[in-house]
Protein backbone atom coordinates (compact mmCIF):
# COMPACT_ATOMS: atom_id res chain seq x y z
CA UNK A 1 0.00 0.00 0.00
CA UNK A 2 1.36 3.35 -0.94
CA UNK A 3 1.47 5.95 1.96
CA UNK A 4 0.04 9.44 1.61
CA UNK A 5 -0.79 12.48 3.69
CA UNK A 6 -2.33 15.42 2.85
CA UNK A 7 -1.38 19.25 4.00
CA UNK A 8 -3.08 21.85 3.31
CA UNK A 9 -5.34 19.70 0.53
CA UNK A 10 -1.93 19.25 -1.25
CA UNK A 11 -1.46 15.09 -1.51
CA UNK A 12 1.82 14.24 -0.75
CA UNK A 13 2.59 10.72 -1.94
CA UNK A 14 5.32 8.60 0.36
CA UNK A 15 6.56 11.42 2.56
CA UNK A 16 8.64 9.06 4.47
CA UNK A 17 10.84 8.31 0.78
CA UNK A 18 10.80 11.61 -0.15
CA UNK A 19 11.88 13.06 3.34
CA UNK A 20 14.73 10.04 2.99
CA UNK A 21 15.91 11.28 -0.60
CA UNK A 22 15.40 14.98 0.65
CA UNK A 23 18.02 13.74 3.61
CA UNK A 24 20.21 12.79 0.95
CA UNK A 25 20.19 16.29 -0.92
CA UNK A 26 20.98 17.94 1.84
CA UNK A 27 24.39 15.74 2.50
CA UNK A 28 25.19 16.37 -0.89
CA UNK A 29 24.30 20.03 -1.17
CA UNK A 30 26.42 20.57 2.30
CA UNK A 31 29.69 18.44 0.71
CA UNK A 32 29.04 20.56 -2.61
CA UNK A 33 29.02 23.88 -0.66
CA UNK A 34 32.39 22.62 1.45
CA UNK A 35 34.29 21.50 -1.67
CA UNK A 36 32.98 24.46 -3.59
CA UNK A 37 35.11 27.06 -1.20
CA UNK A 38 38.25 25.36 -2.64
CA UNK A 39 39.71 27.73 -5.44
CA UNK A 40 41.03 25.03 -7.39
CA UNK A 41 42.30 23.29 -10.92
CA UNK A 42 42.05 19.96 -9.18
CA UNK A 43 40.53 17.67 -11.31
CA UNK A 44 39.52 15.28 -8.72
CA UNK A 45 38.02 17.99 -6.86
CA UNK A 46 35.70 18.95 -9.71
CA UNK A 47 34.84 16.00 -10.59
CA UNK A 48 33.86 15.17 -6.64
CA UNK A 49 32.13 18.31 -6.48
CA UNK A 50 29.91 17.33 -9.68
CA UNK A 51 28.90 14.05 -7.90
CA UNK A 52 28.14 15.41 -5.18
CA UNK A 53 25.70 18.37 -7.26
CA UNK A 54 24.87 15.65 -9.77
CA UNK A 55 23.87 13.24 -6.72
CA UNK A 56 21.77 16.22 -4.39
CA UNK A 57 19.50 17.11 -7.58
CA UNK A 58 18.93 13.30 -8.84
CA UNK A 59 17.83 12.66 -5.16
CA UNK A 60 15.94 15.74 -5.06
CA UNK A 61 14.17 14.90 -8.19
CA UNK A 62 13.73 11.49 -6.88
CA UNK A 63 11.95 12.41 -4.02
CA UNK A 64 10.00 15.40 -5.13
CA UNK A 65 8.88 14.16 -8.85
CA UNK A 66 9.56 10.68 -8.43
CA UNK A 67 7.81 9.98 -5.14
CA UNK A 68 6.22 12.97 -3.94
CA UNK A 69 4.00 14.40 -6.71
CA UNK A 70 4.09 11.51 -8.93
CA UNK A 71 0.70 10.50 -9.06
CA UNK A 72 -0.10 13.88 -10.73
CA UNK A 73 2.40 13.22 -13.55
CA UNK A 74 3.41 11.04 -16.33
CA UNK A 75 5.74 7.79 -15.50
CA UNK A 76 8.33 9.61 -17.65
CA UNK A 77 9.06 12.34 -14.74
CA UNK A 78 11.01 9.89 -13.15
CA UNK A 79 13.47 9.34 -16.03
CA UNK A 80 15.67 12.92 -14.84
CA UNK A 81 16.78 11.54 -11.26
CA UNK A 82 16.73 8.25 -12.55
CA UNK A 83 19.50 9.58 -15.48
CA UNK A 84 21.04 12.40 -13.14
CA UNK A 85 22.33 9.47 -10.18
CA UNK A 86 24.04 7.57 -13.18
CA UNK A 87 25.88 10.58 -13.93
CA UNK A 88 26.88 11.27 -10.85
CA UNK A 89 28.11 7.90 -10.29
CA UNK A 90 30.34 8.28 -13.60
CA UNK A 91 31.60 11.29 -11.77
CA UNK A 92 32.53 9.47 -8.66
CA UNK A 93 34.49 6.85 -10.53
CA UNK A 94 36.27 9.48 -12.68
CA UNK A 95 37.10 11.33 -9.82
CA UNK A 96 38.50 7.84 -7.27
CA UNK A 97 40.19 6.89 -10.68
CA UNK A 98 42.22 10.54 -10.72
CA UNK A 99 43.22 10.06 -7.07
CA UNK A 100 44.66 6.66 -7.53
CA UNK A 101 45.66 6.54 -11.01
CA UNK A 102 49.86 7.01 -10.65
CA UNK A 103 49.88 3.83 -8.92
CA UNK A 104 48.50 1.86 -11.68
CA UNK A 105 49.45 1.55 -15.17
CA UNK A 106 47.95 4.56 -17.57
CA UNK A 107 46.64 1.92 -20.15
CA UNK A 108 44.52 0.12 -16.76
CA UNK A 109 43.45 3.71 -15.89
CA UNK A 110 42.35 4.62 -19.28
CA UNK A 111 40.50 1.82 -20.49
CA UNK A 112 38.66 1.93 -16.90
CA UNK A 113 37.63 5.60 -18.06
CA UNK A 114 36.22 4.13 -20.96
CA UNK A 115 34.37 1.74 -19.43
CA UNK A 116 33.05 3.87 -17.40
CA UNK A 117 31.50 6.30 -20.10
CA UNK A 118 30.58 3.22 -22.19
CA UNK A 119 28.89 1.85 -19.02
CA UNK A 120 26.52 5.41 -18.61
CA UNK A 121 26.06 5.73 -22.50
CA UNK A 122 24.68 1.86 -22.69
CA UNK A 123 22.52 1.86 -19.50
CA UNK A 124 21.41 5.64 -19.96
CA UNK A 125 20.00 4.20 -23.43
CA UNK A 126 18.22 1.09 -21.62
CA UNK A 127 16.85 3.43 -19.03
CA UNK A 128 15.27 5.58 -20.94
CA UNK A 129 13.70 2.95 -23.86
CA UNK A 130 12.67 0.86 -21.15
CA UNK A 131 11.71 3.60 -18.14
CA UNK A 132 12.51 0.94 -15.64
CA UNK A 133 14.83 1.82 -12.64
CA UNK A 134 16.21 -1.61 -12.66
CA UNK A 135 19.05 -0.63 -15.33
CA UNK A 136 20.08 2.40 -13.26
CA UNK A 137 21.00 -0.28 -10.15
CA UNK A 138 22.56 -2.32 -12.14
CA UNK A 139 24.73 0.73 -13.71
CA UNK A 140 25.54 2.21 -10.17
CA UNK A 141 26.32 -1.64 -9.63
CA UNK A 142 28.77 -2.71 -12.35
CA UNK A 143 30.62 0.96 -11.54
CA UNK A 144 31.41 -0.05 -8.00
CA UNK A 145 31.87 -3.59 -7.89
CA UNK A 146 34.18 -3.61 -10.84
CA UNK A 147 35.44 -0.24 -12.09
CA UNK A 148 35.99 0.92 -8.25
CA UNK A 149 35.83 -1.74 -5.83
CA UNK A 150 39.25 -4.22 -7.06
CA UNK A 151 41.38 -0.81 -7.45
CA UNK A 152 40.72 0.97 -4.02
CA UNK A 153 41.29 -2.49 -2.74
CA UNK A 154 44.14 -3.09 -4.00
CA UNK A 155 45.50 0.76 -2.86
CA UNK A 156 44.31 -0.08 0.75
CA UNK A 157 45.77 -3.05 1.33
CA UNK A 158 49.23 -1.87 -0.12
CA UNK A 159 49.02 1.40 1.96
CA UNK A 160 46.33 1.62 4.69
CA UNK A 161 45.42 4.73 2.92
CA UNK A 162 42.26 5.90 5.15
CA UNK A 163 40.82 7.80 1.84
CA UNK A 164 40.68 4.12 0.24
CA UNK A 165 38.91 2.70 3.41
CA UNK A 166 36.48 5.09 3.43
CA UNK A 167 35.73 5.09 -0.14
CA UNK A 168 35.56 0.94 0.24
CA UNK A 169 33.40 1.79 3.45
CA UNK A 170 31.48 4.35 1.41
CA UNK A 171 30.40 0.88 -1.11
CA UNK A 172 29.45 -1.08 1.29
CA UNK A 173 27.14 1.07 3.20
CA UNK A 174 25.21 1.48 -0.37
CA UNK A 175 25.51 -2.03 -0.92
CA UNK A 176 23.54 -2.70 2.56
CA UNK A 177 21.15 0.18 0.81
CA UNK A 178 20.72 -1.62 -2.25
CA UNK A 179 20.30 -5.12 -0.10
CA UNK A 180 17.25 -3.21 1.41
CA UNK A 181 15.60 -2.07 -1.68
CA UNK A 182 16.05 -5.26 -3.68
CA UNK A 183 14.70 -7.42 -0.95
CA UNK A 184 12.12 -4.96 -0.19
CA UNK A 185 12.39 -5.24 3.75
CA UNK A 186 9.62 -2.59 5.53
CA UNK A 187 9.12 -1.90 8.85
CA UNK A 188 5.32 -0.89 7.80
CA UNK A 189 4.07 1.26 5.65
CA UNK A 190 5.70 4.53 6.21
CA UNK A 191 8.54 3.14 7.35
CA UNK A 192 9.42 1.27 4.01
CA UNK A 193 12.53 -0.12 2.15
CA UNK A 194 12.46 2.96 -0.25
CA UNK A 195 12.80 5.57 3.00
CA UNK A 196 15.10 2.68 4.53
CA UNK A 197 17.43 2.46 1.84
CA UNK A 198 17.03 6.61 1.00
CA UNK A 199 18.09 7.10 4.43
CA UNK A 200 21.40 4.76 4.72
CA UNK A 201 22.15 6.18 1.09
CA UNK A 202 22.47 9.64 3.09
CA UNK A 203 25.07 8.05 5.11
CA UNK A 204 26.81 6.93 2.59
CA UNK A 205 27.27 9.54 0.46
CA UNK A 206 28.32 11.48 3.80
CA UNK A 207 31.19 8.81 4.35
CA UNK A 208 32.40 9.36 0.24
CA UNK A 209 32.49 13.39 1.81
CA UNK A 210 34.71 12.02 4.42
CA UNK A 211 37.00 10.12 1.96
CA UNK A 212 37.34 13.03 -0.12
CA UNK A 213 38.28 15.42 3.17
CA UNK A 214 40.53 12.71 3.94
CA UNK A 215 42.74 12.65 0.86
CA UNK A 216 43.01 16.32 0.56
CA UNK A 217 44.03 16.38 4.12
CA UNK A 218 46.59 13.20 3.53
CA UNK A 219 48.16 15.87 0.31
CA UNK A 220 48.16 18.79 2.22
CA UNK A 221 47.64 20.33 -0.97
CA UNK A 222 48.84 23.91 -0.75
CA UNK A 223 47.44 26.78 1.31
CA UNK A 224 47.76 29.06 -1.80
CA UNK A 225 45.31 26.82 -3.22
CA UNK A 226 43.36 25.15 -0.94
CA UNK A 227 41.50 25.88 2.49
CA UNK A 228 40.32 22.16 4.09
CA UNK A 229 36.84 22.60 5.15
CA UNK A 230 36.63 21.43 8.75
CA UNK A 231 35.13 17.59 9.33
CA UNK A 232 31.97 17.53 11.18
CA UNK A 233 31.10 13.76 12.58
Amino acid sequence: MISSIKIYNIKIQEPAATIADIAVTAVCFYAFAKLSKLKSENLSIKHFNMFFLTMGFATLFGGLIGHAFIYALDFTWKLPGWLLSMVSISFLVHGALLIIEEEFSELLIKTVKIVNISLLIFFSSLTIFNLDFFYTTVHSTFSFIILILPLQLLIYLKTKNQFNFLILAGIVTTAIAAYFFNSKISYNQWIDYLTISHSIIAFSAYIFYLAFISFLQTKKLSAKEETIPEIIL
